[in-house]
C-alpha cells in the first residue's frame, strides 16, 4: 500500500499561522507563485518515491524467484504536506521557500519498509545502496541502538535521480525499514504520543517492555525460518 499526501494551499491560513516568516509575501501573485513552486517541489519528490518504490518492488521480486521468499511485507509512502514542510523550515529558521527545502530538509519524501524478518532489513538495504545510482546520504540504525522508548528501525537517506524533461535532480528520500512487529509497536506509540489526551509517560514502561518482547519474538521466529529455509 502506498500513501501519498497532497500540499495545503490555502494560503490566507498559510499566512495567518506563520505571519513573521510569510511577511515577505505582499500580494496575490507572490503568493500563488509560492504555492505552485511547493507543488513542483510535491512533484519532484513524488517522483522520486516512485523511482525508489519501483527498484524495491523489482527487488523484492528477484529475491523472490531466487530465495523462494519476498523479504517486503509492505511499503508505505508520503511527501511531507505543504505546511507541515513550512512548519519546519519555520522551526529551524530557514527560509520559507523551495530552495531551503531541497538544502536543508532531507525527509520531504519518505517510505517506510516493512519485511517479514529481521534479516530482512539488512538484506534490502544491501540490495539498494549496491544499485549504482542510488547514493547513500545518511544512516541510523535504530534497531542495534534502540531510541530510549524502545523504538527500533533502520533508517537511511539516499539520493536518487529523477529523469525529468529537460534535466535530471537528485533527490534526497528518506526510507525507514522495520518488521511487522516493529512497525506495530511504532503505530501505537505515534498514536499515544500525538493522538491521545493523556500523559505518554503512563505508557513508557509498558511499551518499553512490550519493545523487548516483540524483539525477543521476532528473533525465535527469524531463527525458525533460518533454520526450516537456510539449511
Amino acid at each position: 500500500m502506498y500513501i501519498e499526501r497532497k500540499p495545503t494551499l490555502n494560503m490566507d491560513d498559510l499566512k495567518a499561522e506563520f505571519k513573521e516568516s510569510l511577511a515577505y509575501i505582499n500580494n496575490y501573485e507572490e503568493a500563488f507563485e509560492m504555492v505552485i513552486d511547493f507543488v513542483s517541489l510535491e512533484q519532484l519528490y513524488s517522483s522520486a518515491l516512485k523511482e525508489i518504490s519501483t527498484k524495491l518492488d523489482i527487488l523484492d521480486d528477484h529475491f523472490k524467484q531466487m530465495y523462494k521468499h519476498n523479504p517486503i511485507h509492505h511499503m508505505e509512502r508520503r511527501v511531507k504536506e505543504m505546511r507541515s514542510l513550512i512548519k519546519k523550515l519555520d522551526r529551524k529558521g530557514y527560509p520559507i521557500n523551495t530552495e531551503s527545502a531541497k538544502e536543508y530538509i532531507l525527509d520531504i519524501a519518505g517510505i517506510r519498509v516493512v519485511c517479514n524478518y529481521m534479516d530482512d532489513i539488512y538484506v534490502i538495504e544491501e540490495l539498494l545502496l549496491k544499485q549504482a545510482d542510488v547514493q547513500l546520504i545518511k544512516r541510523k540504525d535504530y534497531i542495534k541502538t534502540p531510541k530510549g522508548n524502545g523504538y527500533r528501525s533502520l533508517h537511511i537517506v539516499v539520493s536518487i535521480p529523477v529523469f525529468l524533461a529537460h534535466s535530471v535532480e537528485k533527490v534526497p528520500v528518506e526510507i525507514q525499514i522495520r518488521t511487522i512487529g516493529m512497525d506495530m509497536w511504532a503505530s501505537l506509540e505515534h498514536k499515544i504520543r500525538y493522538k491521545n489526551q493523556k500523559n505518554t509517560e503512563d505508557y513508557r514502561e509498558v511499551l518499553k517492555q512490550c519493545a523487548n518482547e516483540i524483539t525477543t519474538v521476532e528473533s525465535k521466529m527469524q531463527n525458525i525460518h533460518t533454520e526450516v529455509f537456510d539449511n
